[in-house]
């Protein structure tokens, strides 16, 4: 089995997360031993993407009550990832249920529960403040 993206909406999505997370800090894109591409801080993941079928999917690093509050909206677009749920990590099924903005905020958080203090400061200090 290969989660190598091949659909145009796996490849879109590919290239869009590509371009937010190029941007942090001393990110590195790398697929992983089972096929996923991962984007990583100091070798450590915070998204995993995959395709299935024709569908891509991503998973996403959060802490435990940002998982909670996902899993616990109506109707939601997340699910707890198999295997390191218990780590935080949520799925999204179908990216066009979930608006991009929302996605940008949990990649962001993601890097930030990876990355060393010294990245995360140079991050917050390079955001602008709303």
């Amino acid at each position: 089995m290969t989660h190598e993206f091949k659909s145009a909406k796996g490849l879109e999505l590919l290239d869009k997360v590509r371009s937010f997370c190029m941007k942090l800090p001393q990110v590195e894109e790398k697929v992983d031993g089972f096929g996923h591409t991962t984007f990583r801080v100091k070798d450590k993941p915070f998204v995993m993407m995959g395709e299935n079928d024709g569908q891509p999917s991503m998973a996403l690093k959060t802490n435990l009550t940002t998982q909670e509050f996902l899993l616990q909206q109506e109707g939601t677009a997340y699910s707890k990832t198999a295997y390191i749920g218990h780590h935080g990590w949520v799925s999204i099924q179908d990216t066009a249920w979930v608006a991009w903005s929302e996605i940008e905020d949990l990649m962001v958080e993601g890097y930030a529960r990876t990355a060393p203090k010294k990245l995360v400061a140079e991050l917050m200090a390079s955001r602008p403040v709303y």
